[in-house]
């Protein structure tokens, strides 16, 4: 008996424009009534790699660091997708950078510098007067930190040396941005009744000097999951946050690495009503790394929530940077690693030769400035030889002409002599060229 099949042809493929328009990063398509309420109208981004960058082993010169921050102008640009950017204070080539960011901050460069110190009064008398509007504080939460980082620790002491640190930079007329370290260890006893305390203390200096709030998901051990019970769930601080009197403008999330769900859980804080997303371009910052912006900016375009686009192909000279440095990105590291758009098989090829989007998530060359690119491998077969020539001279060659076929079974008879590199296209661009 003949099965009869229930899936019906169309004249027109259904690529879903919507969703993936050609041209433009992929878009989040909501079901009807199904966009979050709680969604802000406009998110954006900030910087540490400065801070977080360097504290996990980016070394950076003074000069080094003025490059950096000239690149993340250049990525932003208009987009307003990096607001600020933040800057150790403690040694002289830290104030060097600082200094020279805020004399371009000054002139047109989009990223406004910021400071980092540690939530103490000694450390709040180092940025006065330097010529930041704001400063981060480190105001470790957890009982992990209260009880084991102070002598003889617990959370009022805790809560005391940071409030008094908070009048310190209020008076001193900037505006204090805590950094609510380890939040996801951290219980909310501790967490709400601090972060009221701020608000008070703040009030009478005005809107100007309206406290910031970063929630740090320190370890990487927060979830992007609703229905968590406290302190993991990622939205669910976030919720109680703003229900407790918090706009989601003012609120900040840092989130590591640790266990692979760094890009995740800043999706679900925006999800929340968090407006801001702290992290380091490309990734960089301490053990697995902070949150790579790129990434989560690309999320953000996709759902709307940006004045504008930055510009992504600005980042492969950051890439180059880093690599100069020697803290390239990995081979494989998305969007900006070597391979990252990278294929071997054979498979891949020939879908790239016949429509190249049905192996590329959006229009890689055009908005990264990046090519689609191939290694030949035993796997490649025909196709991926007439990718790699397509792609280094702009012709085709059909997969009966007798060069190729050739060439491909000289390479065939190398991979079963056990040959186990790949080829790249500088060892046989003499024949390939010859064929054309």
């Amino acid at each position: 008996m003949t099965t009869v099949p229930t899936v019906l042809d169309v004249p027109e493929p259904n690529l879903f424009p919507d969703a993936f328009p050609t041209g433009g990063f992929p878009r989040v398509v909501w079901e009807e009534g199904k966009r979050p309420p709680t969604l802000p109208p406009i998110a954006w981004t900030t910087e540490t790699t400065h801070r977080d960058g360097q504290q996990g082993g980016l070394p950076l010169t003074a000069a080094e660091g003025l490059a950096i921050y000239d690149l993340m102008g250049a990525f932003t640009s208009d987009s307003g997708a990096i607001r600020q950017a933040e800057f150790f204070v403690y040694r002289p080539a830290d104030r060097e950078m600082l200094e020279g960011a805020l004399e371009r901050w000054r002139g047109s460069h989009p990223v406004e510098p910021t400071t980092w110190i540690r939530a103490t009064r000694g450390d709040a008398a180092l940025v006065a007067g330097l010529g930041v509007r704001e400063t981060g504080m480190l105001a470790s939460a957890s009982d992990y930190h209260t009880f084991y980082k102070f002598t003889p620790g617990g959370r009022a002491q805790a809560a005391h040396t940071y409030l008094d640190a908070v009048r310190a930079v209020l008076d001193a007329g900037l505006r204090p941005r805590l950094h609510l370290e380890d939040a996801t260890r951290a219980p909310r006893e501790f967490i709400l009744p601090f972060v009221a305390a701020v608000q008070e203390i703040a009030a009478p200096f005005g809107e100007d000097q309206a406290p910031r709030f970063r929630v740090c998901d320190t370890m990487g051990l927060g979830l992007p999951l609703e229905g968590v019970a406290w302190p993991r769930s990622v939205p669910g601080i976030i919720r109680e946050l703003v229900a407790a009197g918090v706009p989601g403008e003012r609120l900040e999330f840092h989130p590591h690495n640790d266990t692979h769900l760094v890009v995740a859980n800043c999706l679900s804080a925006v999800l929340a009503g968090c407006a801001a997303v702290n992290g380091t371009l490309l990734g960089k910052g301490e053990r697995t790394g902070n949150a790579p912006l790129e990434g989560v900016l690309l999320h953000l375009i996709g759902l709307g929530l940006l004045l504008g686009q930055p510009d992504y192909r600005a980042l492969n000279d950051l890439a180059g940077l880093y690599e100069r440095l020697g803290q390239g990105v990995p081979a494989k590291y998305p969007l900006y690693g070597r391979d990252a758009h990278r294929t071997r098989a054979g498979i891949h090829a020939d879908g790239l030769n016949k429509f190249w989007p049905m192996y590329a998530p959006f229009d890689v060359p055009r908005l990264l400035g990046r090519p689609l690119t191939l290694s030949l491998t035993k796997d490649s077969g025909l196709a991926g030889l007439i990718f790699l020539i397509k792609g280094h001279t702009g012709m085709e060659l059909g997969k009966e002409h007798p060069g190729l076929r050739a060439l491909h079974a000289d390479l065939a008879a190398e991979f079963d002599a056990g040959r186990q590199t790949a080829v790249e296209w500088e060892e046989i661009e003499p024949r390939a060229r010859s064929l054309v």
